[in-house]
């Protein structure tokens, strides 16, 4: 008998109704502030960067507060326009904001997305667009990026109570930021994943990719975010662009698309059926009886994130029958595989009992993932 066989025996004597699991699973992922339902909005913050006094960067004469907060607006009024959104913003007008007070107000009004927008600068002729979380700095320039959209605390009032005796200019200062958005290390790359390919594939632009850094507007807030920094105004060809009415639009755009196919992609996991047959048979209250879904593969997420992890048990608590996955910059491990949908629910017990308690169950079919509620639509047979 193997190891996993061994923990299920033990797992099957605690095994609770099929319905109490499923709700389970909602509750254990943290991406929305509450279960999702047909009145539920998903709310988004906009964070057009800089703003009033301070201009952000000034390259090629262009002004980086207006643009991003051109393309901010944009975005908002489509969003605005889709009953599934409402859409918060830090500023609408060329107003100043200090940085603690963005994340209040995405605290504030409970968002389940924060979206700050931004351009960039070089020396040189540097271009590209690049999407950011918040995390440890693995260089220079990504340090150097944050230390420049830092550095405007330096204009508020009082900055050093506000900020906990923070120095912009400190590479020691951000580690302490990293660990408020940890949590939601996933879903944040999973967007900025969204956009920089929409950016690459839709627009042409040049990707300079997913990045961490440490953004003190990030760090304030406690729901998946990014800031985008849309491309250099230094550079005199993306600069023209980004400063005109039709680069403004398609930013906007694919920024837009992005947001609404990871709200889609959350739907996925959380839209399971409301009733099913098989809650209330005897074979689903009968813990010795399989739940077989024909032609359909559930493993368990445990956990994702841009480094390529060795599947060996010593990496992930002692879990084995791992397997990966690298798509969109992102390396997504799961643990277990099997058909039988009660087996996959003990797994996932087995996983949040070593510690991954964000882990849920996913569905595969043709080696393809597929929502979770599609997956629980096909007829079982009981063995």
């Amino acid at each position: 008998m193997s190891k996993i066989e061994e923990k299920l025996k033990m797992k099957r004597l605690y095994v609770v109704s099929v319905l109490l699991v499923v709700i389970g699973v909602s509750l254990s992922f943290t991406t929305y502030n509450e279960l999702p339902n047909d009145k539920k909005k998903f709310v988004v913050v906009l964070d057009a960067g800089h703003g009033g006094h301070d201009s952000g960067n000034r390259g090629n004469g262009y002004s980086e507060k207006d643009i991003a907060l051109n393309v901010v607006l944009r975005i908002g009024e489509a969003l605005e326009k889709d009953d599934r959104f409402k859409v918060v913003y830090t500023r609408k007008t060329d107003k100043f904001i200090e940085l603690h007070e963005r994340g209040k107000i995405a605290n504030d009004a409970k968002a389940d997305l924060f979206v700050s927008v931004h351009c960039n600068s070089h020396r040189s002729q540097a271009l590209g667009t690049e999407t950011f979380v918040l995390g440890l700095h693995a260089n220079d320039e990504n340090f150097n990026v944050a230390k420049n959209e830092n550095s405007v605390i330096l204009l508020e009032d009082n900055y050093q109570a506000n900020y906990d005796g923070f120095d912009p200019n400190s590479p020691e200062s951000i580690i302490g930021l990293t660990l408020m958005q940890e949590e939601y290390l996933e879903q944040s790359l999973t967007l900025a994943s969204f956009v920089q390919n929409r950016f690459k594939k839709r627009l042409a632009r040049k990707s300079r990719g997913v990045k961490q850094a440490g953004f003190v507007v990030l760090h304030q807030t406690y729901m998946p975010s990014v800031l985008i920094e849309l491309g250099f105004l230094t550079n005199d060809q993306e600069g023209r662009y980004l400063n005109s009415e039709k680069g403004q639009q398609e930013m906007a755009a694919s920024i837009i698309t992005s947001v609404v196919d990871y709200k889609e992609s959350l739907d996925a996991i959380y839209n399971f059926p409301e009733t099913k047959d098989f809650l209330s048979s005897d074979a689903a209250q009968d813990s010795g009886e399989k739940e077989l879904y024909e032609g359909v593969t559930f493993k368990v997420q445990i956990a994702a994130g841009s480094s390529d992890i060795e599947l060996k048990p010593y990496n992930f608590k002692g879990l084995d029958e791992l397997s990966k996955e690298h798509s969109d910059a992102i390396y997504k491990y799961y643990f277990g595989q099997t058909s039988d949908y009660k087996e996959i629910q003990e797994l996932k017990n087995i996983a949040v009992d070593k510690g991954y308690t964000s882990s849920f169950v996913v569905a595969f079919k043709n080696e393809k993932m597929i929502p979770l509620a599609e997956a629980l639509k096909v007829n079982t047979s009981s063995n």
